[in-house]
């Protein structure tokens, strides 16, 4: 089944996701339900950008062309694909966003698979910060 796409519902879906469970404070939820937040945040900042990206006029490539395509991409790729293909209306935003070296800096989907220990909970609050942004910057 093909789903159809809403990438700012999305963000904020899963903005409001990961904030349910860092503030998890149920015996046993520390640190693993940060840890799982702090991937959301990720996907969160993510889903505001292509949805910055859609609103400045940037549209997904043909199927064929999906290894190339940022709307496809995860951080930090998508910030370097976003370096080169910044164009329209929110063009000067996309730039900074895509030059920013602190922005979800240590995340990556491979965070999936790690053990715990190896998420640090000050890279989760960056992280909850920076979706934040992202969001509120998606929202003007």
């Amino acid at each position: 089944m093909a789903y159809s796409q809403n990438l700012a519902n999305s963000a904020k879906r899963h903005l409001r996701a990961a904030n349910e469970l860092y503030n998890t404070a149920s015996s046993g939820a520390h640190p693993q339900c940060k840890a799982v937040a702090g991937y959301l945040y990720g996907l969160a900042g993510e889903l505001a950008l292509k949805e910055i990206m859609r609103a400045s006029g940037l549209r997904p490539l043909e199927l064929s062309e999906r290894r190339n395509d940022p709307f496809y991409a995860h951080f930090p790729d998508l910030k370097t694909m976003l370096q080169d293909m910044a164009q329209g209306r929110r063009a000067a935003d996309l730039r900074k966003i895509s030059s920013d070296s602190k922005l979800f800096q240590n995340w990556n989907t491979n965070m999936r698979y790690a053990p715990t220990n190896d998420i640090e909970i000050r890279w989760i609050e960056l992280w909850q910060r920076q979706a934040e942004d992202l969001l509120a910057s998606m929202e003007q």
